[in-house]
């Protein structure tokens, strides 16, 4: 194992606001004691306006930091389903809305958005596809060319992103395995989320500690990185996240916002 002191930091992020109606989804409350960012449902795989409205006010009251996390229009398949068809264009101006619409949400409640972060099947789909990619790109440049994109290494939206000048967050996983090629391993494959709290925190301790992604086909790739999530509707999310802090901090992180560190 590693021995990292204090001069380094770590960002624990949460997919959250994933409520609608009178549905809910995760328990936002007790997340927002452990990490320190939130990535913001937009309405369209989850999230309305009460309760993006609400997860910005409660992330500010604990002063945690907040951006957008916009899907495909899939509120039935919770943006998990992969929808292909849509011009390019189109779904451009479906992220455009969805980033803007919690960024003036966030202005409203004068809690400024920190970053953009795309979800589900959008997100594993830009990060293979490089024209998929270069669409999400554009509409985080066009709501704002500064606005850090969080993305996953060897992914080609942090290529895309790169590429464009946007500032890039690189992101890993608590409760996700990884195949060879550094994505996600499909949530459809035994195996791709990982529900023992043993078992990921000895995953990120590899990743945030020694630097390296273990892979499902048993490879270690480098990483470096700025942001670690836990997803809100894992089950025992947050005693995992909980968790994890403590063995972050235990093994010499500093745990806070990578807005703050930026």
């Amino acid at each position: 194992m590693g021995t990292n002191t204090l001069t380094r930091t770590l960002d624990l992020n949460c997919d959250m606001g994933e409520s609608f109606g009178a549905y809910k989804i995760g328990d936002d409350a007790a997340m927002l004691e452990v990490v320190t960012t939130a990535n913001i449902a937009c309405g369209f795989h989850a999230g309305d306006p009460i309760v993006i409205q609400r997860t910005i006010r409660n992330a500010k009251r604990k002063g945690v930091a907040i951006g957008a996390h916009p899907s495909f229009a899939d509120l039935y398949g919770f943006g998990r389903r992969r929808i292909t068809g849509d011009r390019p264009e189109d779904l451009e101006a479906q992220l455009i809305y969805q980033i803007a619409a919690v960024r003036g949400m966030a202005a409203a409640e004068d809690h400024a958005m920190t970053h953009v972060k795309t979800h589900g099947a959008l997100g594993n789909m830009a990060a293979e596809d490089a024209n998929l990619a270069k669409t999400c790109v554009r509409a985080v440049m066009a709501v704002d060319p500064q606005l850090p994109f969080v993305a996953l290494p060897y992914s080609e939206t942090e290529k895309a992103a790169e590429k464009a000048g946007l500032p890039v967050v690189r992101e890993v996983f608590a409760d996700r395995t990884y195949t060879d090629q550094g994505q996600l391993t499909p949530r459809s494959e035994p195996g791709a989320v990982i529900l023992d709290i043993q078992q990921s925190v000895d995953q990120v301790l590899e990743m945030v500690v020694n630097r390296f992604i273990p892979t499902v086909g048993g490879k270690k790739l480098a990483v470096e990185p700025d942001t670690l999530c836990v997803h809100g509707d894992t089950p025992n999310a947050v005693q995992m996240a909980l968790r994890l802090r403590n063995e972050l901090t235990g093994a010499g992180l500093s745990i806070k916002s990578f807005a703050q560190s930026r």
